[in-house]
């Protein structure tokens, strides 16, 4: 079993294209069953109805000797940074879908958001229902929408803004940009639930801990924090 961290620069190329040697680049975690990649903000991870650049396209790089290219286990938001996991062939996509499906993978957010929560931590309970029929992914805070539970805690504080950490205990589409922005405080550069702004979606999966292997510790990789965050957390002190 094979463990590679590294400390990529995002430097929002979002919009740009890529390599699959700068997508290699970004291998965090790899062993036989599974990849876990430190994907940048600004790009989707598939192929969306109107196309355009996306990380599936330079998954050929990633093969590592096996006659298949990996595939996406779960998604991650197009402006969001961070651990995102690859299933290397069909067994291995099986194992890792039951695992995301029956809630064993635990997943680390951090974000910076705009305000200053009252307490140190908490658990926001908010079932999250579809906005509209014509909006997509988009979300709302509905009472007859699916159960949805995140636990969080400040780590830092600013003035006007607070370095927080999320954990979800379900997996609702926007369920932390919502869940945040219904409390008060919408993480920052978020232009669908916040303001939106130059310096992006602060918004960056940490950590995933994954229970793998039966009679071994569960397997958890941690991705380093975006420029365009460290930027952020600099600016705001």
């Amino acid at each position: 079993m094979a463990r590679l961290v590294v400390d990529a620069e995002d430097s929002h190329r979002s919009r740009l294209a890529m390599t699959g040697q700068e997508l290699a680049a970004r291998l965090l975690y790899r062993d036989a069953l599974m990849l876990v990649i430190d994907k940048p903000a600004g790009i989707a991870v598939h192929r969306g109805p109107k196309g355009g650049e996306n990380l599936e396209n330079y998954f050929p790089a990633l093969r590592f000797g096996l006659p298949r290219s990996p595939a996406l286990v779960h998604r991650l938001d197009r402006d969001t940074s961070g651990c995102l996991v690859l299933g290397r062939h069909h067994k291995a996509l099986e194992k890792l879908g039951l695992l995301f499906k029956q809630g064993k993978i635990a997943k680390t957010y951090w974000a910076i958001v705009d305000g200053n929560p009252a307490q140190d931590e908490g658990m926001i309970i908010l079932p999250l229902g579809r906005l509209n029929p014509d909006r997509g992914w988009w979300m709302k805070a509905d009472p007859s929408g699916l159960p949805s539970q995140t636990s969080w805690r400040v780590l830092r504080r600013s003035a006007g803004h607070a370095f927080l950490e999320l954990v979800p205990l379900t997996g609702r589409t926007h369920q932390l940009r919502v869940h945040c922005a219904a409390l008060g405080w919408p993480i920052l550069g978020d232009a669908i639930y916040g303001h939106g702004g130059a310096m992006g979606l602060q918004l960056h999966a940490r950590a995933i801990t994954v229970p793998l292997y039966k009679n071994k510790d569960a397997v958890k990789v941690e991705a380093p924090l975006p420029k365009h965050m460290r930027e952020a957390l600099v600016a705001f002190g």
